[in-house]
């Protein structure tokens, strides 16, 4: 039998500069399927890290896929 634990992912404030274009169409997509705009960019930079075309020594590791 399996014991129910309770995950808490660590998140630390950092500003980003972004284009306004950017900003916009993030803004509605993450709108557009009822998720923060941070869940988005969270998502999205876990997509393209875990599959960047760069050798693994670049790489420290896969993120975790989000919770």
């Amino acid at each position: 039998m399996h014991v129910f634990q309770i995950k808490r992912k660590e998140y630390i404030n950092k500003t980003f500069r972004l284009p306004a274009e950017l900003v916009e169409r993030l803004e509605r997509i993450a709108q557009n399927n009822g998720i923060s705009l941070n869940n988005l960019v969270v998502q999205c930079c876990e997509y393209a890290l875990n599959d960047m075309s760069v050798p693994d020594e670049y790489t420290e590791q896969k993120v975790s896929d989000p919770v």
